[in-house]
C-alpha cells in the first residue's frame, strides 16, 4: 500500500499523457471526482419544502436556476477557469495560496531571510514576471498576509467539513427510499390501517438511520485500500447510476411534459424574483446543493489530471445530469398536487424500475461520498506540509500518482463525525442546510483567491480580476444568504465544526511560528561549540548523529545543553532542517542543501531538506541514507574543487545530484575517535553502524531513546577521507 520509491521517482516535470492514460483517468474519475456531484439529485428537490411548490410553474423556476448555475458554477468557473490555475498539478485552496506566495511575498511559513536566499534554485522555471500594482499592494500591506492565510485555511475547513457531511446528506437520502419502498410493500400487503400506520412508523424509526450507519461505516472502512482500488471499484457504480437516471430522465421528459425544457429561459428566474418572499428565498439553499462536488474536481486534481476531468464533466456530467433534473421537474410539474412525496426522486420512477432504483440508490450513494473524502485527504497532506495540522501519518497509496494518499486518523475522525451528525440531526433537510453553507463559503474562497491569481500570477489587468470576483461572487452571495436564513434549522452545525477545525489549524500554525521564533532567538554560533568544547574535552564517539532541528544557522539551543551536560558527540555530527516551500513539488535532485560546518576537522555538516506541500519527507526508509549519500558528493566536490566550495554558514551547495552512472556514487567512511585525525577503510564493502537521534521537525528530545541501523556502503577506491 505503500511502497518504497526510489530516490526521485516523482518529477515536478509533467509527463506527457497518452490517450489511454487519459480514458483510465477518466473513467475512474467517475467513482472519485464526480461521485457527489452525480447523487446530488437525490436530495437537490427533496429537501425543497413541499409547501413552497404552489403552481405547475414552480418546477420551471427552479430547473432553469439549476440550468443556469450547473452551468455558470460548475462548467464555465471550475472546468473552464479554475482548473487552469493549477499548482503543478495539485488544485485546492492551498494550490492557489502557494502560488500566490511564490509570485507574491506574501507567505506567513516559518523561514527566514536566509533561508529563501537558500533555496532560491527551487523557484519555479518560469521566469518572474513584472511587479504589478496587485502584487506591490499584497506585498506592502501586512493584513493581506494574514487575510490571504485565514482564507486558505478557512477555505481548507470547508472542504474537511465537506467531507463530514456528504456521507451523511447522500446516504441518509438513499436510506429514506429504502423506507418509502418497504413501506409501500407494507401498504400493498396489509388490509390493516392501524397495522399499517404502525408498520410504517416503525420503518420510519428503525430504517434509515441505521442502515445510514452501516453503510458509511463500511465506507470509511474501504478508504484504506486508496484512491486507485477505490477508484476501479466505484467507477462502475456511478456509471450504471448515470445511465439510470439519465434515461429515466428522458423518460419523465417524453412521458409527462416535453415542454420543461423551456426552463431554459432566464425569463422563469426573473419570475421567481420577482415574486420572491422568506420562504421562497430559503429553497435557493436546496438548489445549490445541485453543484455540490463542483470544489472536489479542483481539490480532487493531484488524484487524475485536468485533462481526464474535463473530458468527464463535458461530455458525461453535465448533459446527464441536466437530463436527470429536467425529467424530475417534469414529474413534479404533473404531479405535485397528486402523489405524495412528489419532491424525492424515488416518487418519480416508474412502477417497474422503482426497487432496482432502491438498491442502485444505495451503492450510488456511498460513492457519492468518495469526493469530499478525498479532497479532505489531499487538503490535510498539504496542511501538515505547511505545519498548519497536527503531525498525523499519511500514507501514499499510488506508485504513479503522486497526490493519493490515505490518512488513517483522519479517515476515522471524518467517520466519527458524519455518524454524529447521521443520527443527532437524522434528517435530509437539517443536514442539507449546513452542506450548503459549507459548498457554498468554500466557493467563495476559491473565487476571492482565484481573483488575486488572475491578476498576480496570470498577469492580467485589475479590470479582469474584478469582473471574476463580481460575477462569480455575486452568484455565490445570493446562495449564502439562502443558506443563513436557514442557520437555525441546521446549518449551525456547520459553524461548530468550522470552529474546531479552524482552532485546531490556527492554533497549530502559532505554536509552530513561535517554536521557530525560539529557537532562533536562543541558537548559538559554531564557535561557542568549539571554543567551548575545547574547555570541557569533547570526545568523539564512533557513527554518524543526525541533529534535527527547524534553524538553518547556528547550533540549537536544545543541543548547547546536551553538550555542557554531556561533552561527547559522534564522529560525524548532521544538522538536518526541514523547510517548506509554497510549491507542490520540490525535484529529487534539489531537496538536499549542503554545506560542511566549521572546519573540515570538524566533520560536522549542515544539510537542509526542502519539501513542497506535496512531497514526502521522511516516509521513505532510505531517507537518512538520502542524507549520506549527498553529503558523500559534496566530500568529492569538494576535493576536486576545492577553492569554489564556500564554508560560510548559510552558504549551501545542492547536494543528491545523480553521478555518471544515474546515482549517488559517494558515502561516509568510518572514522576513529578523533577530533583531527581521520582515518579510512579502503575494503570494497563494509558494514557500518550509524546511530541518531529519532528527530522531528520541532527537534529531537535530549533523552529520546537511540536507534541503531546498519547501513552498508559500497566505496569507490578514489573515495575522498574525511
Amino acid at each position: 500500500m505503500d511502497p518504497t520509491l526510489n530516490h526521485g521517482t516523482f518529477s515536478c516535470q509533467p509527463q506527457k499523457e497518452t490517450w489511454k492514460h487519459v480514458a483510465l483517468l477518466s473513467f475512474q474519475t467517475l467513482g472519485v471526482v464526480y461521485g457527489h456531484l452525480s447523487t446530488a439529485p437525490l436530495y437537490v428537490f427533496g429537501t425543497i419544502p413541499q409547501e413552497d411548490f404552489k403552481s405547475d410553474e414552480i418546477p420551471y423556476q427552479f430547473l432553469s436556476f439549476i440550468f443556469w448555475t450547473i452551468t455558470i458554477i460548475s462548467l464555465l468557473k471550475y472546468a473552464l477557469i479554475v482548473l487552469i490555475a493549477d499548482d503543478d498539478g495539485e488544485g485546492g485552496t492551498f494550490a492557489l495560496y502557494s502560488l500566490l506566495c511564490r509570485h507574491a511575498k506574501v507567505g506567513l511559513l516559518p523561514n527566514d531571510q536566509l533561508t529563501d536566499e537558500t533555496v532560491h534554485l527551487v523557484e519555479t522555471s518560469c521566469k518572474m514576471k513584472w511587479r504589478s500594482k496587485a502584487r506591490r499592494a499584497l506585498e506592502k500591506h501586512q493584513f493581506s498576509h494574514y487575510l490571504m492565510l485565514f482564507l486558505a485555511l478557512f477555505g481548507s475547513c470547508m472542504i474537511i467539513n465537506d467531507g463530514v457531511l456528504t456521507p451523511a446528506i447522500s446516504v441518509l437520502s438513499a436510506s429514506k427510499g429504502v423506507k418509502r419502498s418497504l413501506s409501500e410493500i407494507v401498504n400493498s400487503s396489509s388490509s390493516l390501517n392501524t397495522s399499517r400506520d404502525s408498520i410504517t412508523k416503525a420503518l420510519d424509526k428503525y430504517v434509515p438511520v441505521p442502515s445510514a450507519c452501516i453503510i458509511q461505516i463500511v465506507l470509511f472502512m474501504l478508504q484504506q485500500y486508496g484512491t486507485d482500488k477505490i477508484g476501479f471499484l466505484f467507477a462502475p457504480i456511478i456509471t450504471i447510476w448515470l445511465l439510470f437516471i439519465g434515461g429515466v430522465g428522458l423518460y419523465n421528459i417524453l412521458h409527462f411534459n416535453p415542454n420543461i425544457l423551456h426552463a431554459i429561459s432566464p425569463a422563469y428566474m426573473y419570475s421567481f424574483m420577482r415574486n420572491i418572499n422568506k420562504h421562497s428565498w430559503r429553497s435557493l439553499g436546496s438548489i445549490l446543493l445541485c453543484i455540490a462536488g463542483s470544489e472536489a474536481m479542483f481539490a480532487n486534481l493531484g488524484h487524475f489530471s485536468k485533462t481526464s476531468i474535463k473530458i468527464t464533466f463535458v461530455c458525461c456530467i453535465y448533459p446527464v445530469l441536466l437530463v436527470s433534473y429536467a425529467g424530475q421537474a417534469a414529474f413534479i410539474s404533473r404531479n405535485w398536487h397528486i402523489v405524495p412525496e412528489f419532491n424525492h426522486l424515488s416518487s418519480s420512477m416508474p412502477d417497474h424500475t422503482r426497487h432496482a432504483f432502491v438498491v442502485l440508490s444505495l451503492f450510488a450513494s456511498a460513492v457519492g461520498s468518495q469526493a469530499s473524502i478525498t479532497a479532505s485527504f489531499s487538503i490535510i497532506n498539504q496542511l501538515l506540509a505547511l505545519k498548519c495540522f497536527p503531525q498525523v501519518k499519511v500514507v501514499h497509496t499510488s506508485e504513479k500518482i503522486h497526490g493519493q494518499v490515505y490518512i488513517a486518523d483522519l479517515n476515522w475522525l471524518l467517520m466519527i463525525l458524519s455518524l454524529s451528525v447521521t443520527i443527532g440531526l437524522h434528517k435530509v433537510g437539517p443536514i442539507g442546510y449546513a452542506t450548503g453553507m459549507a459548498i457554498v463559503s468554500g466557493m467563495l474562497v476559491t473565487t476571492c483567491l482565484m481573483s488575486l491569481v488572475i491578476s498576480v500570477y496570470w498577469e492580467k489587468s485589475l479590470f479582469i480580476s474584478a469582473c471574476f470576483l463580481i460575477f462569480f461572487g455575486f452568484i455565490e452571495a445570493m446562495y449564502l444568504s439562502a443558506c443563513i436564513w436557514n442557520f437555525h434549522l441546521g446549518a449551525w452545525y456547520l459553524v461548530m465544526l468550522s470552529v474546531l477545525f479552524l482552532t485546531i489549524m490556527l492554533v497549530w500554525h502559532y505554536g509552530s511560528m513561535k517554536e521557530y521564533e525560539f529557537d532562533l532567538e536562543n541558537k548559538v554560533s559554531f564557535e561557542w561549540l568549539t571554543d567551548f568544547g575545547a574547555g570541557l574535552g569533547i570526545s568523539r564517539v564512533p557513527g554518524i548523529g543526525f541533529i534535527y532541528t527547524d534553524i538553518v544557522t547556528g547550533v540549537p539551543a536544545f543541543f548547547s545543553h546536551f553538550i555542557a551536560n554531556l561533552p561527547a558527540f559522534h564522529q560525524v555530527l548532521i544538522f538536518v532542517s526541514f523547510k517548506p516551500q509554497p510549491l507542490p513539488y520540490v525535484p529529487s535532485n534539489q531537496r538536499f542543501l549542503i554545506n560542511r560546518v566549521g572546519h573540515k576537522d570538524y566533520r560536522i555538516y549542515r544539510c537542509i531538506v526542502q519539501y513542497g506541500y506535496c512531497n514526502r519527507t521522511r516516509d521513505t526508509d532510505d531517507f537518512e541514507e538520502q542524507i549520506i549519500h549527498s553529503i558523500g558528493e559534496f566530500i568529492s566536490l569538494e576535493e576536486k574543487d576545492f577553492e569554489s566550495i564556500t564554508f560560510e554558514e548559510g552558504k549551501m551547495t545542492i547536494g543528491g545530484k545523480p553521478g555518471s552512472d544515474g546515482r549517488a556514487a559517494y558515502a561516509l567512511i568510518p572514522v576513529n575517535n578523533s577530533m583531527s585525525t581521520a582515518s579510512s577503510s579502503r575494503t570494497s564493502e563494509e558494514n557500518m553502524t550509524v546511530s541518531y537521534h529519532p528527530g522531528s521537525e520541532k527537534g529531537p528530545s535530549t533523552n529520546a531513546p537511540v536507534r541503531r541501523k546498519k547501513v552498508r556502503f559500497v566505496l569507490p577506491p578514489e573515495s575522498p577521507k574525511m
